[in-house]
């Protein structure tokens, strides 16, 4: 159990004995009364979403969450498929469950699951993955001593903001916390 004001987004708690992943975290204040946090939570095992207040004093039990190394295979239908590397068995994982995560995944990948008593519930990504441009407009060359940058979207569909002299073809390292360009890979 830990105070209510540790819980942060991404965390994994447990509700009336059902897992819950926080989508979202605010302080709310009224006037001159105690300030609360407000949870957004997703039911790992229904998907349904709910809202919870709690006090700033207010103890939250965390879920113990297993991580197993998987290997990322395909997507089809809403589901993405990981392989166990120990037993080669396959698991499927919801979009709801991966969210934005999905923008990270590349084939053959090797990727931390988590694990809620067996069940999939998740994926963390590497801190950065290598993506490859797929679409973006051509920039202007000597247009400006400023750096620019300009939209592109990846192989995955993430859409970032990358400098104007990158090309459709290159690949370039993103920050997966943020979802931000960090350097051109060579």
């Amino acid at each position: 159990m830990i105070p209510a004001t540790q819980v942060k987004t991404g965390n994994c708690v447990v509700l009336e004995g059902e897992p819950h992943i926080v989508t979202e975290r605010r302080h709310v204040t009224q006037g001159r009364k105690p300030g609360k946090i407000q949870l957004k939570l997703r039911n790992v095992v229904t998907g349904l979403s709910t809202e919870k207040r709690y006090s700033s004093n207010d103890k939250v039990e965390l879920a113990t969450l297993e991580e197993k190394e998987m290997q990322y295979l395909y997507e089809d239908g809403g589901l993405f498929f990981f392989m166990d590397t120990e037993n080669y068995e396959q698991k499927p994982i919801s979009v709801d469950l991966i969210g934005d995560n999905r923008y990270y995944l590349t084939d053959g990948a090797v990727i931390t699951v988590l694990l809620f008593e067996g069940k999939p519930v998740g994926v963390r990504p590497p801190l950065t993955v290598v993506l490859e441009i797929t679409y973006t407009e051509p920039g202007l060359k000597h247009a400006t001593a400023q750096a620019q940058l300009k939209p592109a979207e990846t192989n995955t569909g993430l859409r970032v903001n990358v400098p104007a002299f990158l090309e459709i073809g290159d690949k370039i390292r993103i920050k997966t916390e943020t979802g931000e360009y960090m350097e051109r890979v060579t």
